[in-house]
């Protein structure tokens, strides 16, 4: 799971600025490293004020953070939402402010007025009776409720878990195998960790498809032949899975058995473990809500980086056809470095007057850490530019850090490790069916994701059964 918001607004139209100004700050000091040779500094990036949250930005936003994080790395922006935030670009910066907890989580901090405030988290969480949960709330209850939700994302629980998410990876590519063409986001990505996590939460497999429909609506994303999900539909998603998480508490708490995740989380709760119902469906929710998008990015920003670089698919390729799976921990780890599903860390609020890489933020403002440009500072990466699957000095962001570190991040690198090797060793010469200029990336603050990836392959047919 990881801190998403804000998604539901689009950016400017083609050519239309941005809006802010910055108050750039020295470099901070940096803490030592282990490793023997330090990242040379960055080279000056030079040129006017690039404009943030247009369709050229959305596309490819690295050029502009590199911009930000050698001109103004703690800068304060109007966003598209008329909201004004700043964003923190520089890695030793943001891995600061991610576990200041000074930051608060919860948007009751926000100074401005009540209408600005309704602007920095999921449309319709509050009406449905569904903020509660992890990412909107500090310690104590922060650590209370993560405490009960870790049990089910431990290391040893995401293993035994392995074979579910092999099964369901086999069963989409085979849906598209024999045809020779598919859309890897509506047939692969976004199905796949749909239907893994309603498993985990004990959603009933005739009811998996309309969780699909509901997530669908949540990000804007429609089925191949559908007309795109209309606006205000992440509310009406939002208010339909809360009245459908209502039921299925219910419906377990009369058969109090089960060993899924909601059934656990309603033994915490009549158990004495301080779990009201309303915390057991906020938590539920955002467990679907954030288990599945920042995988759905994951697997497709993955394949797309992959196939524009053959080097490192070639690589990759060869140790898959060896029946070699060593390289694909590093590589799911760069691919989350390089080019990765949550470009910025969900809200934070100043709860007093602080510094940030220099730069003084007032009590009550709010803080973005952008994971994107943290990622790829030169300070701290060597070549950060560069897709390299072997890199392995690789302390990425993409999972965020401190208290608020992505609870499951095994299940997505689990996910993302199954669904590469998969893709490439069944369909080996996997290829890109359109030119990358005709790509068009889903518009939004927080997730960066692609809204389609057409690829071709020679046809083949379905998996063997597993023994």
């Amino acid at each position: 799971m990881h801190d998403r918001a804000e998604q539901q607004h689009r950016p400017h139209a083609p050519g239309e600025p941005g809006r802010g100004h910055h108050a750039p700050g020295p470099e901070g000091a940096h803490a030592a490293r282990p490793e023997a040779a330090r990242p040379a500094a960055a080279c000056p990036v030079t040129g006017p004020e690039p404009a943030l949250f247009g369709w050229e930005f959305a596309t490819d936003p690295y050029p502009a953070y590199a911009w930000l994080r050698e001109n103004a790395p703690v800068h304060r922006t109007t966003l598209p939402s008329g909201v004004d935030a700043w964003l923190v670009t520089r890695y030793d910066d943001a891995r600061q402010a991610l576990a200041d907890q000074r930051l608060s989580k919860d948007p009751a901090r926000h100074a401005a007025a009540t209408a600005a405030r309704g602007k920095t988290g999921i449309p319709g969480e509050q009406r449905a009776g569904l903020f509660a949960h992890l990412l909107n709330i500090d310690p104590p209850d922060h650590t209370r409720l993560r405490r009960l939700v870790s049990r089910a994302f431990t290391p040893r629980r995401v293993e035994a878990f392995r074979p579910r998410v092999q099964e369901l990876t086999d069963r989409l590519i085979d849906g598209f195998a024999a045809r020779g063409t598919a859309d890897l986001i509506h047939e692969f990505a976004f199905p796949l960790p749909i239907y893994a996590i309603c498993d985990m939460l004990g959603v009933p497999a005739e009811d998996q498809d309309d969780f699909r429909d509901w997530a669908g609506m949540m990000i804007r994303h429609s089925r191949p032949g559908e007309r795109a999900a209309p606006r205000g539909g992440v509310a009406r998603a939002v208010k339909r899975i809360r009245a459908y998480l209502e039921e299925l508490i219910h419906r377990k708490r009369a058969e109090a058995a089960g060993d899924d995740l909601i059934s656990g989380l309603i033994r915490a709760s009549d158990h004495g473990e301080q779990l009201t119902e309303a915390e057991a469906a906020a938590m539920a929710f955002i467990l679907l809500f954030a288990g599945f998008e920042t995988t759905v990015n994951l697997i497709g920003n993955g394949v797309n980086a992959l196939l524009r670089h053959p080097d490192q698919l070639a690589l990759l390729r060869a140790g898959l056809a060896r029946g070699d799976e060593r390289l694909l921990a590093t590589a799911v780890e760069e691919l989350l470095r390089f080019d990765g599903p949550v470009e910025l860390a969900t809200w934070r609020f100043a709860t007093e007057p602080l510094t940030i890489g220099g730069t003084r933020v007032p009590a009550g403002d709010p803080v973005l850490v952008v994971l994107g440009g943290a990622d790829r500072d030169p300070r701290r990466f060597t070549d950060p530019d560069t897709l390299d699957l072997t890199r392995q000095d690789n302390p990425h962001l993409g999972f965020g850090h401190g208290i608020h570190y992505c609870l499951g991040a095994p299940l997505a690198r689990l996910e993302g490790q199954r669904a590469l090797a998969t893709l490439l060793t069944r369909l080996p010469d996997l290829r890109c069916a359109v030119a990358p200029e005709e790509l068009r990336w889903r518009g939004g603050l927080i997730m960066r994701g692609l809204r389609e990836l057409p690829v071709a392959f020679t046809p083949v047919g379905t998996a063997p059964p597993a023994p």
